[in-house]
């Protein structure tokens, strides 16, 4: 498993509860543009249409160069279906319906020759709880400085 992408902004802004790993419905040169790590996921979100489909929303997806022409009007922030058991989706609308429950990708990976996103439960941080991650990332960094003189 060799993660690709992650998105640092949702995992500082909200707090995960559960995780859930899902495929991606891709072309062949939007999987070679992932692979190559043109893939941001900064603002993603995913929803839940009426049909019980999940979709990966305002994630940008570069156009891959050398297929360039064949893409022809190609949009890099388009709707990609994710794919997931029927049993996943109905677990997730039930943990969703609690009030200021969103879902967040996580991060993009490859799983041998495939590419997967994983997906969060999330709840939103509070001012608070945003100052107290810093705090813990620098004390951190500081730890790791000392051992390393």
């Amino acid at each position: 498993m060799a993660v690709i992408t992650k998105n640092k902004e949702g995992l500082f802004n909200y707090e995960i509860i559960d995780k859930w790993q899902a495929g991606i419905v891709l072309t062949g040169p939007e999987v070679k543009s992932a692979k190559a790590g043109q893939i941001n996921l900064k603002g993603a979100f995913v929803t839940l249409d009426p049909n019980g489909e999940m979709w990966l929303v305002n994630a940008y997806m570069a156009p891959y160069q050398p297929a360039k022409a064949a893409q022809a009007g190609y949009d890099p922030y388009k709707r990609r279906k994710l794919l997931l058991n029927k049993r996943e989706i109905d677990s997730i609308i039930g943990k969703k319906a609690q009030k200021g429950l969103t879902i967040i990708p996580i991060s993009v990976y490859t799983n041998r020759r495939l590419v997967k996103l994983e997906i969060g439960l999330a709840r939103g941080k509070t001012k608070v709880d945003k100052r107290e991650s810093i705090k813990k990332r620098e004390v951190q960094r500081e730890i790791r400085r000392t051992l390393k003189k």
